[in-house]
């Protein structure tokens, strides 16, 4: 333990005794035996400066001499501007020299007329995120965008959004919760497991799995994901490497989920299994508070560097040649990988409390943005707002509500929807809407009468408070075909 101990022994008064003089004070870190008087005659005069120099030394120079302290003191007050960038002493240097950031900034003009972009199950979505969309392809860097069946309004694009834009990342198009994604693991188990072993199921769901905004599991993770280089990269996620260890293996609020169900393979299935009945788990959650705070952080900046008209300043993008549009690109592709390594801590806890064997998982992001060439031959970076990737031969998770199947399917490569297709069946309550018209009783009795267990959840997320999923698939066949269908059983959620 660092031990600093400030000697402030000046004059002292005694109604008994006369006024006594005691020696010089002192400042004792580690050893190092600086007086107060010394750091006067330096220059360090004022309680501030003192109080950073004792913070730093005693943190950072546990081994460092007195003569190359006072060295580096000296350094910082005759020329603080070259210690900005210094690690340990950059703070006592902004104290002297106040850093002042040069923010230039761009106003942009949005198109007169909106692009054209494929718009599908139309009719199943209202006409706010529409407008949103149309909003979207008025940016003067937008070069195509797609709308899926499941879309509902969002901030900035809308959710089921897809949005190709040229060299540039738009923060607020990812969303708050990067990396976002579904993740299905299939057991070697028949899906009679679930009914069988329905209350270890439950136990185990309550005991290995953590949702909300604070708290943690009750017991250490561990993954490579976080001795990543990457938190080394910027100061923002220096700050937030303790948060991602801290948070790892658990999962957001609102529709995010944890549940087991039976899932049924087609023939031929992008899994390779044979076709049949598997006991299967599904997870829905992201990067938890590492990628909320990487997004509002760059959204905060984005919109002070790139100035559009008020009703589109959620659609401030980064130019990727800057060195913000670099920070964020590595950010959001380490919060991405965050997302991934949280899904594959609940599915080991998971199988290993049950003592199940995982035989393959499939999973992806939906709140993403990747390098793509689009089909001219362009490359263009592609923003997946809720959507799920869909490219040739890729397989990916579509699904439903609480009482509703979800389905197992491989994409098509339909290049009008930028490779993509719908993340769910979609809101058709916002969640207020859902909160005035379901009670819990209701939603206790809809999930009787389909056989689901419900751990935490909330009126928000009531079965009815989504898109019917049938008439969602139906209208993306030219996206995806279906592999297998996945019916929840278990389902673990936050409660709200």
């Amino acid at each position: 333990m660092l031990h600093v101990c400030i000697e402030f022994m000046l004059f002292t008064y005694n109604l008994r005794a006369p006024c006594t003089l005691y020696r010089a004070p002192k400042l004792i870190i580690m050893g190092l035996k600086i007086q107060l008087k010394e750091l006067s005659r330096l220059g360090y005069t004022d309680p501030v400066a003192r109080s950073l120099v004792v913070n730093i030394v005693s943190k950072h120079c546990k081994y460092d001499t007195k003569e190359n302290v006072i060295q580096t003191l000296e350094a910082i007050l005759r020329e603080p501007q070259s210690f900005w960038e210094n690690e340990i002493w950059s703070k006592l240097a902004y104290h002297f020299s106040p850093r002042e950031e040069q923010k230039t900034f761009t106003v942009y003009e949005l198109r007169k007329q909106s692009l054209n972009f494929k718009t599908y199950g139309g009719k199943f979505i209202e006409s706010l995120p529409k407008q949103q969309m149309e909003l979207a392809m008025r940016l003067p860097v937008s070069l195509q965008g797609a709308l899926m069946p499941d879309a509902h309004a969002g901030y900035g694009l809308p959710i089921g959004g897809v949005l190709a834009v040229e060299n540039a990342v738009i923060p607020y198009a990812v969303g708050v919760d990067i990396g976002c994604r579904m993740a299905l693991s299939i057991f070697e188990e028949k899906s009679v497991f679930v009914r069988r072993y329905a209350h270890q199921i439950k136990e185990a769901l309550k005991e290995y799995t953590h949702f909300g905004m604070d708290g943690s599991l009750t017991f250490e993770q561990e993954h490579e994901i976080l001795d990543d280089e990457r938190f080394n990269a910027t100061s923002l996620l220096k700050k937030l490497q303790g948060k991602a260890v801290h948070q790892l293996g658990s999962s957001g609020g609102g529709n995010h989920f944890v549940e087991f169900g039976e899932l049924n393979l087609n023939e031929n299935n992008c899994t390779g299994l044979p076709a049949g009945n598997y006991l299967a788990l599904l997870s829905h959650s992201g990067s938890r508070g590492l990628g909320f705070e990487i997004a509002k952080h760059y959204s905060r900046l984005a919109r002070e560097i790139c100035k559009l008209p008020r009703e589109a300043q959620h659609f401030a993008w980064l130019d990727l040649d800057s060195e913000l549009g670099k920070e964020y690109w590595l950010s959001m592709n380490l919060a991405g990988d965050y997302a991934k390594a949280c899904h594959e801590r609940i599915h080991i806890n998971l199988a290993k409390a049950l003592g199940i064997k995982i035989v393959t998982t499939i999973d992806n992001h939906h709140n993403f943005a990747w390098k793509e060439k689009l089909f001219d031959g362009r490359e263009a970076i592609i923003h997946l707002k809720g959507a799920t990737p869909a490219h040739l031969g890729e397989p990916g998770i579509i699904p439903g509500s609480m009482t509703a199947p979800g389905y197992l399917v491989c994409g098509k490569g339909n290049t009008e929807s930028l490779n993509s297709a719908s993340h769910g069946a979609g809101r058709a309550m916002s969640h207020e809407k859902a909160k005035e018209n379901f009670t819990q009783s209701a939603l206790k009795k809809m999930l009787s009468s389909a056989g689901v267990s419900l751990i935490g959840g909330s009126v928000e997320e009531a079965p009815l408070a989504y898109k019917n999923i049938e008439k969602v698939m139906d209208c993306q066949k030219e996206l995806v075909d279906i592999h297998g269908q996945f019916v929840p059983k278990i389902v673990r959620m936050n409660k709200e």
